[in-house]
């Protein structure tokens, strides 16, 4: 019942709860956590959410999620976690290999059989007790049964070549003209892939991102 209410909570956010596991001592949860659940989103879902709230400034959206979930772990007696706060950093892509089934893709980015590349995780809620979880059911990678590797061919600048994610020129490149496409709906090659074609960015959730992306990288 606690789970399924925390479900709702998150709901209402346009956040869904990614899944949950119980951490042992090499998992670097936090001391005492007997339970780990991890929160994220999917597709347009909490940009709408976003969006409608109108938060301004800097990193808008990491203050933003950060306000909400810390209500949301006073709600339910947790300790909420976020990826953007460290050193030390919370090792999130760890943590969600452990609570769902996601896998590497060639791209880098973590694969979701149902989101595909259109997901993230903004927080992690830790508690003392151990909640009863679901099993984890496994799922193969899609990217196993893709032969044509379409989103490696589909950057303008093969900034996925070479096994190694080049920033520079994908960022190089989102600063020309020839970048516009990019920055109005998002990485190309993220866009290439099949899988997930529900949970696509919306064109003002791409530039968003897109534009904090730059941000973060000064020319």
């Amino acid at each position: 019942m606690l789970v399924k209410a925390i479900r709702e909570a998150l709901g209402a956010q346009g956040l869904i709860l990614r899944g949950g596991f119980h951490p042992g001592p090499d998992d670097d949860a936090p001391p005492g956590t007997e339970t780990l659940l991890l929160i994220g989103n999917a597709g347009p879902a909490l940009w709408r959410v976003f969006e409608s709230a109108q938060p301004t400034g800097q990193d808008s959206l990491n203050y933003w999620t950060k306000d909400i979930l810390t209500a949301i772990a006073a709600q339910f007696v947790a300790t909420a976690v976020y990826p953007f706060e460290g050193p030390p950093y919370a090792p999130f892509f760890a943590w969600a290999k452990r609570a769902e089934p996601v896998h590497p893709s060639p791209l880098g980015m973590l694969i979701h059989p149902s989101f595909g590349l259109w997901h993230a995780w903004r927080g992690a809620l830790a508690f003392p007790e151990r909640l009863e979880l679901p099993p984890l059911e496994p799922a193969p990678s899609p990217c196993d049964g893709c032969s044509d590797r379409p989103c490696l061919t589909a950057c303008p600048v093969d900034a996925f070549s070479n096994g190694v994610y080049d920033v520079e020129a994908c960022a190089g490149h989102l600063r020309t003209d020839e970048g516009a496409d990019c920055m109005a709906l998002g990485c190309r090659a993220r866009r290439a892939c099949p899988v997930g074609m529900d949970y696509v960015y919306e064109p003002e959730q791409a530039v968003f991102h897109m534009t904090a992306f730059l941000r973060d990288r000064p020319s």
